[in-house]
C-alpha cells in the first residue's frame, strides 16, 4: 500500500488536492481533553451545557474515588465506611449508565469487602504505631 502511495505521489497525483500544504482544520486551538465529546455534540445538535455538566460529574467522581482512602482513614465506624463506599459505587454506576454525550468515567466500582478489609488493616497499623498513654504499661 505504501509503495502505491509513493508511486502516485511521484506521478503528481496528489499535487492538486485542496488544502495541500495547509494545516489541518481544528489544529489551531489549545488541546481539550473533551474535544471528541464536544465534536459529537455539535454533530448531533446537543447543547454544550450538557457536556460540561457530564464532564463535571465525571471529574468530581474521579476525584472522590482517588481521595477515598484518605477520607476513610478519618472514619471511625465500619458501617460509615460501608455507607460511603456504597454511595460512591452508586454514583459510579449512574455515570457508567449515563447516556452519551459524556466522557467515559474510566474507573470500576469498589469492592466493599476489600475496602473495609484495607480500612481495618490501616486502623490496626495506626493503633500499633500510636505511643502508649501515660501511666500505662
Amino acid at each position: 500500500m505504501e509503495h502505491q502511495i509513493r508511486q502516485a505521489e511521484r506521478r503528481g497525483e496528489f499535487a492538486e488536492l485542496p488544502g495541500r500544504g495547509k494545516p489541518l482544520p481544528g489544529n489551531e486551538t489549545e488541546y481539550d481533553a473533551l474535544w471528541w465529546v464536544k465534536a459529537k455534540m455539535r454533530r448531533e445538535g446537543l447543547g454544550q451545557e450538557r457536556a460540561d455538566a457530564s464532564a463535571s460529574l465525571v471529574a468530581v467522581c474521579r476525584r472522590d474515588a482517588e481521595e477515598l482512602p484518605a477520607v476513610l482513614a478519618r472514619v471511625e465506624d465500619e458501617a460509615e465506611v460501608r455507607r460511603r463506599v456504597a454511595e460512591l459505587n452508586r454514583r459510579i454506576t449512574d455515570l457508567h449508565l449515563m447516556p452519551p454525550p459524556g466522557p467515559p468515567l474510566g474507573i470500576p466500582r469498589f469492592k466493599v469487602g476489600e475496602v473495609v478489609r484495607e480500612w481495618r488493616l490501616a486502623r490496626e497499623a495506626a493503633a500499633r504505631g500510636r505511643p502508649r498513654a501515660a501511666g500505662r504499661d
